[in-house]
Protein backbone atom coordinates (compact mmCIF):
# COMPACT_ATOMS: atom_id res chain seq x y z
CA UNK A 1 0.00 0.00 0.00
CA UNK A 2 1.41 3.24 -0.93
CA UNK A 3 1.06 6.50 0.98
CA UNK A 4 0.09 9.95 -0.64
CA UNK A 5 2.33 12.37 -0.17
CA UNK A 6 0.90 15.53 1.53
CA UNK A 7 3.06 17.41 -0.56
CA UNK A 8 0.78 17.33 -3.61
CA UNK A 9 -1.89 19.73 -4.17
CA UNK A 10 -3.39 22.16 -1.63
CA UNK A 11 -0.52 23.56 0.66
CA UNK A 12 -0.61 21.97 4.27
CA UNK A 13 -1.37 23.91 7.77
CA UNK A 14 0.78 22.33 10.19
CA UNK A 15 0.45 22.74 14.61
CA UNK A 16 3.05 22.09 17.08
CA UNK A 17 3.75 19.18 19.32
CA UNK A 18 6.25 19.08 21.45
CA UNK A 19 8.13 15.90 23.04
CA UNK A 20 11.57 15.17 24.95
CA UNK A 21 13.28 15.91 21.98
CA UNK A 22 12.11 19.82 21.48
CA UNK A 23 9.31 20.99 18.97
CA UNK A 24 7.59 19.22 15.99
CA UNK A 25 5.47 20.44 13.41
CA UNK A 26 2.58 17.91 12.67
CA UNK A 27 0.18 17.90 10.47
CA UNK A 28 -3.07 20.36 11.66
CA UNK A 29 -5.73 17.63 10.64
CA UNK A 30 -3.49 14.82 12.14
CA UNK A 31 -4.43 12.18 14.83
CA UNK A 32 -0.79 11.35 15.36
CA UNK A 33 1.41 13.02 17.73
CA UNK A 34 5.58 13.61 17.84
CA UNK A 35 6.88 10.59 18.16
CA UNK A 36 5.06 9.87 14.45
CA UNK A 37 5.51 12.74 12.92
CA UNK A 38 9.63 12.21 13.78
CA UNK A 39 9.09 8.72 12.42
CA UNK A 40 8.28 9.97 9.09
CA UNK A 41 11.00 12.32 8.58
CA UNK A 42 13.68 9.67 9.86
CA UNK A 43 12.33 7.27 7.43
CA UNK A 44 11.03 8.13 3.71
CA UNK A 45 12.83 4.96 1.96
CA UNK A 46 10.23 3.39 0.26
CA UNK A 47 6.73 5.34 0.25
CA UNK A 48 5.04 1.54 1.12
CA UNK A 49 3.29 1.65 4.24
CA UNK A 50 1.65 -1.63 5.96
CA UNK A 51 -1.93 -3.42 5.18
CA UNK A 52 -5.01 -3.21 5.76
CA UNK A 53 -5.27 -6.78 7.39
CA UNK A 54 -1.96 -5.16 9.70
CA UNK A 55 -3.70 -2.05 10.48
CA UNK A 56 -6.62 -4.08 11.34
CA UNK A 57 -4.66 -6.27 13.73
CA UNK A 58 -3.34 -3.63 15.47
CA UNK A 59 -6.82 -1.99 16.08
CA UNK A 60 -7.86 -5.74 17.14
CA UNK A 61 -4.93 -5.27 19.94
CA UNK A 62 -6.00 -2.02 21.38
CA UNK A 63 -9.11 -2.68 21.72
CA UNK A 64 -9.16 -5.92 23.54
CA UNK A 65 -6.19 -4.44 25.58
CA UNK A 66 -9.08 -1.19 27.07
CA UNK A 67 -11.86 -4.09 26.77
CA UNK A 68 -9.86 -6.31 29.33
CA UNK A 69 -8.32 -3.06 31.20
CA UNK A 70 -11.82 -2.21 32.15
CA UNK A 71 -13.18 -5.43 32.97
CA UNK A 72 -10.40 -5.95 35.54
CA UNK A 73 -10.87 -2.02 36.53
CA UNK A 74 -6.86 -0.60 35.62
CA UNK A 75 -8.25 1.67 33.67
CA UNK A 76 -11.31 4.06 34.11
CA UNK A 77 -14.48 2.80 32.12
CA UNK A 78 -15.31 5.59 30.13
CA UNK A 79 -11.64 6.20 28.67
CA UNK A 80 -11.77 2.67 28.34
CA UNK A 81 -15.06 2.56 26.16
CA UNK A 82 -13.91 5.64 24.00
CA UNK A 83 -10.39 3.74 23.25
CA UNK A 84 -12.11 0.68 22.33
CA UNK A 85 -14.40 2.91 20.14
CA UNK A 86 -11.49 4.77 18.78
CA UNK A 87 -9.79 0.77 18.05
CA UNK A 88 -12.83 -0.15 16.35
CA UNK A 89 -12.43 2.79 14.04
CA UNK A 90 -9.06 1.46 13.13
CA UNK A 91 -10.02 -2.03 12.64
CA UNK A 92 -12.77 -0.60 10.56
CA UNK A 93 -10.78 1.08 8.05
CA UNK A 94 -12.02 4.83 9.41
CA UNK A 95 -8.41 6.04 10.42
CA UNK A 96 -6.13 4.52 7.84
CA UNK A 97 -4.88 7.65 6.51
CA UNK A 98 -3.81 8.36 9.63
CA UNK A 99 -1.11 5.23 9.57
CA UNK A 100 1.65 7.30 7.48
CA UNK A 101 4.71 4.96 8.39
CA UNK A 102 7.23 3.57 5.88
CA UNK A 103 6.75 -0.34 6.26
CA UNK A 104 11.07 0.52 6.61
CA UNK A 105 11.36 1.54 9.66
CA UNK A 106 13.30 0.64 13.45
CA UNK A 107 13.62 -3.03 13.16
CA UNK A 108 10.97 -3.53 16.10
CA UNK A 109 8.03 -1.92 14.57
CA UNK A 110 8.27 0.78 17.54
CA UNK A 111 7.18 3.69 15.06
CA UNK A 112 4.32 2.03 13.88
CA UNK A 113 3.32 1.21 17.43
CA UNK A 114 4.02 4.07 18.34
CA UNK A 115 1.63 5.39 15.69
CA UNK A 116 -1.35 3.34 16.55
CA UNK A 117 -1.03 4.59 20.01
CA UNK A 118 -1.32 8.44 19.38
CA UNK A 119 -4.05 7.97 16.69
CA UNK A 120 -6.44 6.12 18.89
CA UNK A 121 -5.82 8.22 22.13
CA UNK A 122 -5.98 11.15 20.20
CA UNK A 123 -9.41 10.04 18.62
CA UNK A 124 -10.44 8.79 22.25
CA UNK A 125 -10.31 12.07 24.01
CA UNK A 126 -12.54 13.51 21.01
CA UNK A 127 -15.02 10.81 21.53
CA UNK A 128 -14.71 12.08 24.89
CA UNK A 129 -14.45 15.53 24.99
CA UNK A 130 -15.82 16.82 21.99
CA UNK A 131 -12.72 18.22 20.33
CA UNK A 132 -9.41 17.63 19.69
CA UNK A 133 -6.22 17.78 21.68
CA UNK A 134 -6.85 17.17 24.84
CA UNK A 135 -4.92 14.15 25.78
CA UNK A 136 -7.13 13.00 27.98
CA UNK A 137 -6.66 9.68 26.98
CA UNK A 138 -2.52 9.08 27.03
CA UNK A 139 -1.13 7.02 24.02
CA UNK A 140 1.22 5.27 26.21
CA UNK A 141 0.25 4.76 30.07
CA UNK A 142 -3.54 4.19 28.55
CA UNK A 143 -3.58 2.76 24.96
CA UNK A 144 -0.04 0.80 25.42
CA UNK A 145 -1.30 -0.36 28.65
CA UNK A 146 0.70 -3.83 29.76
CA UNK A 147 2.41 -4.18 26.02
CA UNK A 148 5.26 -3.04 24.31
CA UNK A 149 6.34 -3.09 20.77
CA UNK A 150 8.32 -6.02 20.87
CA UNK A 151 5.22 -8.25 21.39
CA UNK A 152 2.09 -6.27 19.64
CA UNK A 153 4.21 -6.04 16.49
CA UNK A 154 4.93 -10.09 16.64
CA UNK A 155 1.38 -10.13 17.59
CA UNK A 156 -0.26 -8.13 14.80
CA UNK A 157 1.93 -9.98 12.70
CA UNK A 158 -0.02 -13.78 13.43
CA UNK A 159 -3.35 -11.96 13.48
CA UNK A 160 -2.91 -10.64 10.37
CA UNK A 161 -1.44 -13.51 8.65
CA UNK A 162 -4.22 -15.78 10.73
CA UNK A 163 -7.21 -14.14 9.43
CA UNK A 164 -5.68 -13.62 5.43
CA UNK A 165 -5.21 -17.35 5.90
CA UNK A 166 -8.88 -18.69 6.92
CA UNK A 167 -10.91 -15.73 5.25
CA UNK A 168 -8.80 -15.56 2.10
CA UNK A 169 -5.97 -17.94 1.35
CA UNK A 170 -7.35 -20.96 2.05
CA UNK A 171 -10.90 -20.19 0.32
CA UNK A 172 -9.50 -19.07 -2.54
CA UNK A 173 -7.29 -22.09 -3.16
CA UNK A 174 -10.41 -24.51 -2.78
CA UNK A 175 -12.14 -22.77 -5.57
CA UNK A 176 -9.35 -23.37 -7.81
CA UNK A 177 -8.67 -26.66 -6.34
CA UNK A 178 -11.94 -27.49 -7.61
CA UNK A 179 -12.11 -25.84 -10.47
CA UNK A 180 -8.78 -28.03 -12.22
CA UNK A 181 -10.13 -31.02 -10.33
CA UNK A 182 -13.11 -30.16 -12.87
CA UNK A 183 -10.69 -29.92 -15.68
CA UNK A 184 -8.74 -32.97 -14.81
CA UNK A 185 -11.77 -34.90 -14.95
CA UNK A 186 -13.59 -32.96 -18.52
CA UNK A 187 -10.05 -33.69 -19.91
CA UNK A 188 -9.60 -37.31 -18.95
CA UNK A 189 -9.11 -38.54 -22.34
CA UNK A 190 -7.57 -35.97 -24.17
CA UNK A 191 -3.78 -37.25 -25.11
CA UNK A 192 -0.84 -34.75 -25.77
CA UNK A 193 2.99 -34.98 -25.64
CA UNK A 194 4.82 -34.65 -22.64
CA UNK A 195 7.16 -31.97 -21.98
CA UNK A 196 10.35 -32.44 -19.95
CA UNK A 197 13.76 -30.10 -20.45
CA UNK A 198 11.22 -27.89 -23.44
CA UNK A 199 11.53 -30.50 -25.58
CA UNK A 200 8.52 -33.10 -25.99
CA UNK A 201 8.36 -36.48 -23.85
CA UNK A 202 6.01 -39.27 -23.90
CA UNK A 203 2.53 -39.00 -23.79
CA UNK A 204 0.53 -38.03 -21.14
CA UNK A 205 -3.67 -36.84 -21.06
CA UNK A 206 -4.47 -32.88 -20.27
CA UNK A 207 -6.52 -34.36 -17.84
CA UNK A 208 -3.65 -35.67 -15.80
CA UNK A 209 -2.04 -33.06 -16.18
CA UNK A 210 -4.42 -30.77 -14.50
CA UNK A 211 -4.36 -33.48 -11.98
CA UNK A 212 -1.17 -32.49 -10.58
CA UNK A 213 -2.11 -28.54 -10.74
CA UNK A 214 -4.80 -29.56 -8.65
CA UNK A 215 -2.74 -31.80 -6.40
CA UNK A 216 -0.60 -29.16 -5.90
CA UNK A 217 -3.13 -26.76 -4.68
CA UNK A 218 -4.32 -28.99 -2.32
CA UNK A 219 -0.99 -30.19 -0.74
CA UNK A 220 -0.67 -26.02 -0.52
CA UNK A 221 -3.77 -26.51 1.50
CA UNK A 222 -2.41 -28.85 3.57
CA UNK A 223 0.65 -26.86 4.66
CA UNK A 224 -1.17 -24.27 5.65
CA UNK A 225 -3.71 -25.85 7.89
CA UNK A 226 -0.48 -27.46 9.50
CA UNK A 227 1.08 -24.00 10.04
CA UNK A 228 -2.32 -22.46 11.75
CA UNK A 229 -1.66 -23.76 15.11
CA UNK A 230 1.85 -22.24 15.32
CA UNK A 231 0.53 -18.90 14.15
CA UNK A 232 -2.50 -18.70 16.42
CA UNK A 233 -0.07 -18.57 19.54
CA UNK A 234 0.25 -15.10 20.14
CA UNK A 235 3.29 -13.08 21.66
CA UNK A 236 0.90 -10.66 23.68
CA UNK A 237 2.17 -10.77 26.97
CA UNK A 238 5.75 -10.95 26.92
CA UNK A 239 5.92 -7.25 27.01
CA UNK A 240 9.66 -5.67 26.25
CA UNK A 241 12.00 -8.93 26.14
CA UNK A 242 9.82 -12.14 27.27
CA UNK A 243 9.37 -11.79 30.41
CA UNK A 244 6.09 -10.29 31.07
CA UNK A 245 7.23 -7.68 33.20
CA UNK A 246 5.04 -4.61 33.66
CA UNK A 247 2.11 -6.42 32.78
CA UNK A 248 -0.81 -7.93 35.53
CA UNK A 249 -0.76 -11.81 35.74
CA UNK A 250 -3.21 -13.18 33.60
CA UNK A 251 -4.36 -9.82 31.49
CA UNK A 252 -2.53 -11.04 28.20
CA UNK A 253 -4.40 -14.34 28.62
CA UNK A 254 -7.51 -12.25 28.74
CA UNK A 255 -7.03 -10.34 26.24
CA UNK A 256 -5.83 -13.02 23.91
CA UNK A 257 -9.58 -14.70 24.87
CA UNK A 258 -11.37 -11.75 24.03
CA UNK A 259 -9.17 -11.14 20.35
CA UNK A 260 -10.72 -15.37 20.04
CA UNK A 261 -14.40 -14.16 20.83
CA UNK A 262 -14.14 -11.29 18.18
CA UNK A 263 -12.64 -12.97 15.88
CA UNK A 264 -13.95 -16.44 15.87
CA UNK A 265 -10.69 -17.47 15.68
CA UNK A 266 -8.56 -20.17 18.43
CA UNK A 267 -5.72 -17.73 19.31
CA UNK A 268 -4.04 -18.31 22.58
CA UNK A 269 -1.14 -17.12 24.60
CA UNK A 270 2.50 -17.87 23.83
CA UNK A 271 3.59 -21.01 25.49
CA UNK A 272 7.16 -19.32 25.15
CA UNK A 273 7.39 -15.79 25.08
CA UNK A 274 10.93 -15.70 24.30
CA UNK A 275 10.73 -17.68 20.98
CA UNK A 276 7.08 -15.84 20.21
CA UNK A 277 8.88 -12.64 20.05
CA UNK A 278 12.32 -13.69 18.70
CA UNK A 279 11.39 -16.03 15.98
CA UNK A 280 9.07 -15.68 13.12
CA UNK A 281 9.60 -19.58 12.26
CA UNK A 282 5.53 -19.94 11.86
CA UNK A 283 5.17 -16.80 9.50
CA UNK A 284 8.00 -18.15 7.12
CA UNK A 285 6.23 -21.24 7.27
CA UNK A 286 3.24 -20.15 5.90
Amino acid sequence: MRRPNRNRGASVEYRTETDSMGEVKVPADAYYMASTQRAVDNFPISNLRFSRRFIWALGLIKGSVATVAAERGDKGAEESEATRRAADEVMDGALDEQFVLDIFQTGSGTSTNTNANEVIAARASELLDGERGTHRVHPNDDVNFAQSSNDVIPTAIHLATVAAIREELIPALDVLAVDLEAKASEFADVVKSGRTHLMDATPVTLGQEFGGFASQIRHGQARLERVLPELEELALGGTAVGTGINAPEGFAARVIEVMAERTGMPFREADDHFEAQAAKDAAVAA
